[in-house]
């Protein structure tokens, strides 16, 4: 439902924003469906599904693994072409576009389909079943291999050690910029005789509430991302490589994956349901559905 509305323009963005929230509703949906829908259900609940296929097996890895990233780094693009348009008044208007929102997404995606190519390779059958290969178990070299460790540390570098404090660096310059020039405007007032209207000001009211917004934004994703990370840097210097499902670590990386996949909800609900203008369009939506099915 957010990527038809936002597709239709009606939201008062630009088409840059627009686009670059397109991006990451698809990157989260990919997320709850591969991640979520076909790793955490149809794979343990029904065990002699296609899934089971080795084929199928490595595309399901390939896809779980690109739609994370997808969703992390569509985030952070986004994130940046705002710190740009409030921070760097001289390169907003070659950068804040909709051609390069355009070229933006494809680099991240081509790069993050890239990454993630190798993934496939990184498992081979359990067993030969009338010359059908069936399941997937990591192959033998994978641990052993300087080619697979540098592929791990990559992985691990942009989907966990990089993003949160990418996020929080950019994230508190823009805060910084708009509270200095919440201060110049408000001493501006001062010296003018309006400093009975400050409550009033829509100017430094929008800027509170970007800065709000901001705040929101770094929260979620560090504390729904943030316990994964722990745990995986936990795990790499200690060099634990199985675990029983009883064991505590291994409850404490399933509650972790879940709050990562968490994230993926809340970064649509955060971007977007804050627009009045795309509410409006949601109860449009709920009100007449015969309206959505036409549009489909």
């Amino acid at each position: 439902m957010t990527v038809l509305i936002l597709s239709q323009g009606k939201c008062g963005l630009s088409k840059g924003i627009t686009h670059y929230m397109i991006a990451m509703a698809t990157g989260d949906m990919m997320v709850l469906v591969f991640n979520v829908i076909v790793s955490q259900n149809f794979k343990y609940h029904f065990p002699d599904s296609l899934l089971n296929y080795t084929s199928a097996c490595r595309l399901s890895a390939f896809l779980q693994g690109f739609s994370i990233q997808l969703s992390i780094w569509f985030t952070i693009a986004f994130t940046f072409d705002r710190f740009v348009a409030i921070c760097c008044n001289k390169l907003k208007g070659m950068y804040c576009t909709e051609r390069m929102a355009n070229v933006v997404i494809f680099i991240v995606s081509s790069l993050n389909i890239m990454v993630n190519i190798p993934l496939p390779f990184r498992y081979e059958p359990t067993h030969v079943l009338n010359n059908v290969q069936w399941g997937c178990r990591t192959v033998t070299s994978y641990l052993t291999s300087l080619a697979w460790a540098a592929h791990r540390w990559l992985s691990n570098i942009s989907n966990m050690f990089l993003p949160i404090p990418l996020l929080l660096l950019l994230n508190t310059l823009t805060a910084r910029h708009i509270l200095a020039a919440s201060r110049v405007r408000r001493a501006l007032k001062d010296s003018s005789g309006g400093a009975g209207e400050m409550g009033r000001d829509p100017e430094l009211k929008s800027r509170r509430t970007s800065i709000i917004l901001l705040f929101t934004i770094s929260g979620c994703f560090m504390v729904l991302s943030g316990p994964i990370t722990v745990i995986h840097t936990c795990i790499r210097f200690t060099h634990i490589t199985s675990l029983q499902v009883s064991n505590s670590l291994y409850v404490a990386i399933r509650a972790a994956f879940l709050l990562m996949c968490t994230s993926s909800c809340t970064n649509t609900c955060i971007y977007a349901l804050t627009q009045r203008r795309f509410r409006e369009e949601v109860k449009n939506l709920l009100k007449s559905p015969y309206a959505l099915f036409r549009k489909l």
